[in-house]
């Protein structure tokens, strides 16, 4: 069975379109409603509506380009432990209240359960109703946030020492991916001084102080978080022995909650999570080359250090998968044809080298002619690349 990349649930997005007044509440329409889905890793999931159905809105708070009103976007893709996001850390930092809490609201709702069944009475059925289900809802909460997160360790013996160990696991982890960071910024600055022959400079010799001392916090992180993994370890044994152990870790999720991350915590998702634009004319910056458009996102993400030769060698390779010839690089948009602008806009999107990609009707504007090209491209692209799209159009011709 293929493994799931993309988790939806109950997804909702509604636009505002009148305030709350003192006559009447506020109105809302709803672009997205109760969607439900999961994506499988390597398939291609059709998405077909009406103009104004709500598809393209759909595609954009997949990816989180738009906020969602409600519901839950899990990515798979990466692990928590791999990203390690501060809405985990928090998680942590309740976890022994979380858990008191999740016993009293048991004991609660067994409480309201009995009282549902001895009620008389359509007025005293519909209050013992609303109280189990308050308290039934804050039961599920528990399984949604703290049980999925963790698993079986919510049970351990001493919680105070699980909860100060996964905090430990957590800092070192973060510390770990931002001083990783930091020396691949130091690298590939040195690597552009190189190629630029300017090694005598100030900066070179600062460059070269920073990565070396990178390093070394990079290598006493490690060392930490061999020492902190070693304890969790222990710590996970002594879980075992709960009976609640194994039925709480099967419940356990690695999937990434899209809706919770910071906005610099996407930011570093965004490599993974692509989107392919219908409009190949207003998509794409008409002050800016075709290297331009390309190299930006490689830049800003560290993959490469700008007006170098390995950035220029990675653009024209990028252009060539996507059908375009190299030497076109230093042209401007307004000098494609447009079924080339959407070339340009698909090697946009694979240059960071993502996992998804929502192909927001990639085709609907191109001509008949050129959309079976760009479909076939794409599709060649998905094999070469193991890529996952959500593919939205208006229809199935």
């Amino acid at each position: 069975m293929s493994e799931t990349i993309v988790r939806v649930k109950d997804l909702k997005k509604y636009y505002k379109i009148s305030s709350k007044t003192f006559l009447s509440e506020a109105k809302y329409t709803k672009a997205n409603d109760g969607i439900t889905l999961d994506i499988k890793k390597g398939e291609t999931l059709g998405l077909v509506g009406e103009s104004g159905s709500g598809k393209s809105t759909l595609g954009k708070v997949l990816l989180q380009l738009y906020n969602q009103t409600g519901g839950s976007t899990y990515y798979y893709g990466r692990s928590i432990e791999e990203l390690a996001p501060h809405y985990v850390f928090k998680t942590i930092k309740s976890l022994e209240k979380d858990v008191k809490s999740l016993e009293a609201n048991r004991i609660e709702r067994r409480k309201y359960k009995a009282q549902l069944e001895k009620a008389e009475g359509e007025e005293n059925i519909a209050k013992a109703q609303k109280a189990f289900d308050d308290a039934d809802r804050k039961v599920d909460e528990f399984f949604d946030t703290t049980a999925k997160i963790f698993g079986g360790l919510v049970f351990s013996e001493d919680l105070s020492e699980t909860s100060r160990v996964l905090q430990q696991w957590y800092q070192v982890r973060g510390l770990i991916i931002e001083s990783e960071k930091e020396l691949r910024i130091n690298e590939l600055a040195i690597d552009a001084m190189e190629e630029n022959n300017d090694t005598a400079s100030r900066r070179y010799t600062k460059a070269q102080e920073n990565a070396k001392a990178a390093r070394e916090k990079l290598t006493d992180l490690n060392k930490q978080f061999e020492t902190v993994q070693t304890h969790l370890d222990a710590v996970r044994e002594t879980a075992k022995t709960s009976e609640k152990y194994e039925r709480y870790e099967a419940r356990k999720d690695t999937g990434i909650d899209l809706t919770r991350l910071t906005s610099k915590e996407l930011r570093n998702l965004r490599t993974d999570l692509q989107i392919i634009f219908q409009d190949p004319y207003s998509s794409l910056n008409p002050r800016m080359t075709v290297a331009q458009i390309i190299g930006e996102a490689l830049v800003a993400h560290g993959h490469y250090a700008k007006n170098t030769q390995k950035l220029t060698d990675y653009i024209a390779k990028v252009m060539e998968e996507s059908g375009l010839e190299p030497k076109l690089m230093h042209r401007y948009p307004h000098q494609f044809s447009g079924g080339q602008r959407q070339r340009v806009g698909i090697a946009r999107a694979l240059a960071l080298n993502p996992k998804f990609i929502v192909a927001d009707e990639a085709v609907s504007a191109l001509d008949v002619s050129i959309q079976s090209q760009i479909i076939d491209l794409l599709r060649d692209l998905k094999e070469q690349r193991d890529l996952t799209y959500l593919f939205i159009s208006h229809d199935l011709g």
